[in-house]
């Protein structure tokens, strides 16, 4: 098979309003995995799942893939024997599908064959090893088993370990990082996530569309318009169901919105790690302004179920008006807060050089959003494939080269500042009509895909729509999959000091990631 070849199974998600999978067969993974990488093709998304219930399903399993090649997304399926649940390792074509290997396994049963790390991810002792949750079949309750995992060790001289969390001091969610140091210095981190884990794909198949839009939207709190945005338009592709053009810009001016007011959050605590409390007091302030204007316009100060299959819930109306206004308030603080951040020796000290993550090492690894941008990547799919209204606003993708915190940093001051930009666009030239065209209630059974760019990154939803639109399967992806591994990589060489404010400069998702 020859890239012409393997580019025809892929499905230009912007021509065609539903998704189809190019079926493949086990034995030409590997050879098509090699094509799209060298072609500069990266991997999304692997996921599983158990066809046996699918009356028209050509295999008892499959493995998902989720490939970008361009300004196409492709969806692969590739059929899993029922004697043989198994397939070849990409991890070493694309480093980023590690971990999602072992989730597949801890899921759904497919192993990968010559997987140098077959560690437990997901499963940790909740259910036992030959019990998978995403199968069809599998039922029951079972005791809590030992939860033993194997970390790696450094040995050498002078080689110390320090564990922390999985519970950490903070209101933050749950995860375990294993230090190897000398002295202060990082020789190696070890992530374990997973502690998380809902069982919420599970639920997914129990719910109908309408319902399953209120679970997306709590996949990730902080990422709710994405996660609704990509599930909305996941069943509207499945569906064949176009939103009015009016719902489409108020989507963008909420996802706006959210992408704000995470980066807002995040400088004002990046700073408070570096010690510069008044950072975190004044963006703390912002954000709260920013969080009461939601609430006013949407009802909900985070946006939750704003957006919904099919449109938005509401129409702020007159509210918008004061967007303009906002804005501009806010671009002039912002232009003040930036300068002190600039200006400030101490805060440079701490953020220049720390956690440095280089162009080539993040494109090896498959990093994606703003901790892509940061390290010279400019990739951001409201850009690079536009729904609407974003093929119309001519976005200004923010990146730099040095992938440290300073980088991260200042990646986070220009898109806050193209986010208000967008804002005022948006409040003057958003259509006049309704905000909501009805999904239909008992449509036949399909596949759909929504790709959307959230604050951190890319967010898919793929699923596919049994009988009477009941969700017969739904895997969300969260892009801290791609970022979670890079962050052990950053940390490198850097002081155990340090590794707060690393962390915060990525601000990875634990709940998005622990599906």
């Amino acid at each position: 098979m020859d890239l012409a070849g393997f580019t025809a199974m892929l499905q230009t998600i912007s021509k065609a309003p539903k998704a189809a999978y190019g079926v493949f067969e086990v034995s030409k993974l590997r050879p098509a995995c090699s094509i799209l990488q060298s072609a500069g093709g990266r991997l999304i998304a692997l996921w599983g799942s158990d066809e046996r219930e699918s009356l028209d399903a050509p295999c008892p399993f499959a493995l998902h893939l989720a490939f970008a090649l361009g300004p196409t997304l492709g969806l692969v399926w590739i059929a899993i024997p029922l004697e043989a649940p198994e397939y070849p390792s990409i991890h070493d074509i694309f480093p980023a599908a590690s971990r999602m290997q072992r989730a597949a396994f801890d899921l759904s049963g497919l192993s990968a064959i010559n997987s140098p790390d077959a560690r437990k991810w997901l499963r940790h002792g909740a259910w036992p090893q030959e019990a998978f949750p995403l199968q069809k079949r599998f039922s029951g309750s079972f005791p809590i088993e030992a939860d033993d995992y194997p970390f790696v060790t450094v040995e050498g001289d002078g080689v110390s370990e320090i564990p922390v969390g999985p519970v950490h001091a903070g209101t933050i969610e749950p995860g375990h990082f294993r230090f190897s140091v000398v002295g202060e210095k990082v020789l190696r981190l070890e992530e374990r996530l997973g502690y998380t884990h809902k069982g919420i794909e599970k639920r997914f198949e129990s719910l109908g569309m309408m319902d399953g839009a209120r679970l997306a939207g709590r996949i990730s709190g902080d990422s709710t318009v994405a996660y609704a945005w990509a599930y909305a338009m996941a069943i509207e592709r499945a569906t064949g169901t176009t939103p009015p053009q009016r719902a489409l810009w108020l989507r963008a001016l909420w996802l706006e919105r959210e992408r704000a007011m995470n980066h807002l959050g995040d400088l004002g605590a990046i700073a408070n790690d570096a010690g510069f409390a008044f950072g975190l007091a004044q963006f703390s302030r912002l954000k709260e302004d920013l969080l009461r204007e939601n609430f006013a316009m949407s009802g909900h100060r985070y946006l939750m179920d704003a957006v919904v299959p099919g449109g938005v819930a509401g129409d702020p109306g007159d509210r918008l008006v004061h967007v303009v206004d906002e804005a501009q308030r806010f671009e002039a603080e912002l232009d003040e807060l930036k300068a002190i951040y600039d200006d400030h020796a101490g805060l440079q000290d701490r953020f220049r050089g720390a956690g440095r993550l280089s162009p080539s090492l993040a494109a090896r690894l498959g990093v994606v959003g703003l901790a892509a941008r940061a390290s010279g990547k400019a990739m951001d799919l409201r850009a690079d494939f536009p729904s609407s209204p974003y093929d119309q606003l001519d976005l200004k993708i923010a990146t730099a080269a040095e992938g440290d915190v300073a980088a991260r940093v200042a990646v986070r001051f220009a898109e806050i500042q193209e986010s208000l930009r967008l804002w005022r666009i948006i409040a003057q030239r958003i259509p006049s009509g309704s905000v909501l065209e009805p999904i239909p209630p008992d449509p036949p059974p399909a596949l759909g895909v929504g790709w959307v760019e959230g604050w951190r990154g890319e967010v898919l939803i793929a699923l596919a729509l049994g009988n009477h639109g009941a969700l017969a399967r739904v895997h969300a992806h969260d892009p801290s999959w791609q970022n979670w591994p890079a962050l052990e990589h950053a940390v490198l060489d850097n002081i155990v000091p340090d590794f707060p404010l690393i962390n915060k400069s990525f601000n990875l998702s634990y709940s998005g990631h622990d599906l």
